[in-house]
């Protein structure tokens, strides 16, 4: 018997479960809610973390998906600094820290993910640092003030962000990364190009195809050795080594795992009634005919109001196309729909390469056996909203490429629009 009872349990207190909450009180669910998120934090937006809010220019409030008041105010209960230790599907119940047993009629696991840590020697001095949570975006902040010289192990958004926002700062950055051009592993080496120069003309300073072997120091950290024998020293490490998704519970209660919580097109899990959302979820897309996990914002966002429909009977599948955007500092700003997983190629709309940083206005249309698979802007936001279309309704646009790469064409004009 359980301690007490919930309609509706919402696990991991992020984006998605905040987002979820807000949905069924939209929709007038009129049943029990209750929020459990393992951070101290109300469900807040992680993007601030390393920018406007790593630089002092946004509060912590600022990043709170609702006002504290609006959870009482709905009728959603809302626990912080929980944990939920174990998950019983059979009997619908759940161990909450503090709470005892609570069962529940539907749940949704938005347990997001944890950051990739980089066994090396080394590892264990001060200094090193990795990015998920305001307490480390509040202690990188404070130990850049002191630095001289910040050394970032990444290509990808984290590290060039983080050293974007730094260097807006005052301090003097430098990303070693494996991939030789920064954010390529998304968009591809000519794109990248773009970013990379960005970063360089900026004072950033980029060392590509390393691979680092080895933290530096003795007891604080020093600096980066690489596998090719070449040391970067610096006060302090920012460590951008990706995420996984966090499935321990998931895993411990049966669900299905795979790269994350395995979904159905509804974001329903394995078991009825169980659904997951954000970067722990794994779904059958039906707009791009595969099995799909995305990490970002928007997608959080999307999946956790959708997750909330589904538990109240929504029957159609889930159809968003994932949405991401990154800033580097007030230099270049990028949004991005898809993702292409792979392209055949690129047709460029706007400025194309080669780019040498500075301002610059295009996106970039990545296409995989003549349809749309991702596309990229900057500086052009407009495009993404046909191509968001197009990938969607899975347009055959062959014979629309020299429209779309003309900047004066008219693109409701794409894929049988008049």
């Amino acid at each position: 018997m359980a301690d007490r009872e919930v309609d509706f349990l919402l696990i991991g207190g992020g984006m998605a479960a905040a987002h979820c909450a807000a949905e069924l009180r939209k929709r007038g669910a009129e049943g029990s809610v209750l929020v459990v998120g393992r951070e101290p934090e109300p469900p807040y937006e992680r993007p601030p973390l390393s920018k406007e809010y790593m630089r002092g220019e946004a509060e912590r409030s600022d990043a709170y998906v609702h006002e504290p008041s609006w959870y009482a105010e709905n009728d959603v209960e809302l626990l912080t600094g929980r944990n939920v230790l174990g998950l019983d599907l059979e009997a619908r119940t759940a161990k909450v820290q503090g709470e005892g047993e609570v069962g529940f009629g539907k749940a949704l696991l938005g347990t997001g993910a944890r950051v990739n840590i980089l066994r090396l020697d080394g590892a264990e001095q001060d200094g090193i640092h990795y990015l998920r949570a305001f307490k480390n975006s509040d202690e990188i902040a404070e130990e850049a003030e002191d630095a001289d010289h910040v050394v970032l192990v990444g290509g990808s958004y984290i590290a060039c962000e983080v050293a974007a926002s730094l260097t807006a700062k005052g301090k003097r950055c430098t990303c070693v990364m494996l991939e030789d051009v920064a954010l390529s592993n998304s968009f591809g080496e000519e794109a990248g190009r773009y970013f990379h120069e960005v970063l360089r003309s900026h004072a950033v300073e980029l060392i590509g195809g390393e691979a680092v072997e080895a933290f530096l120091g003795e007891g604080r950290v020093a600096g980066v050795r690489t596998k090719s024998g070449r040391e970067v020293e610096g006060d302090l490490v920012v460590v951008g080594s990706g995420v996984h998704p966090e499935t321990m519970l998931a895993e411990r209660a049966g669900l299905e795992v795979e790269n994350g919580i395995i979904c159905d097109e509804r974001l329903e899990s394995s078991v009825e009634g169980v659904f997951a959302a954000g970067d722990v979820c794994s779904y059958d897309s039906v707009i791009h005919g595969r099995r799909l996990r995305v990490e970002h914002w928007d997608v959080a966002f999307q999946q956790g109001r959708y997750a909330g429909a589904a538990m109240l009977g929504e029957t159609e599948p889930y159809r968003e196309v994932p949405y991401f955007f990154s800033d580097l500092a007030d230099w270049a700003s990028l949004e991005y729909v898809g993702p292409a997983n792979a392209w055949d190629e690129i047709v460029w709309r706007g400025d194309s390469p080669p780019f040498d940083g500075g301002d610059a206005e295009f996106s970039a249309w990545y296409l995989k056996d003549g349809k749309v698979a991702g596309c990229l802007a900057v500086g052009a936001s407009e495009d993404l909203a046909h191509a968001r279309r197009l990938l969607a309704d899975g347009t055959d646009i062959t014979s629309a490429q020299a429209k779309i790469a003309d900047p004066d064409s008219d693109l409701d004009e794409v894929g049988g629009r008049a």
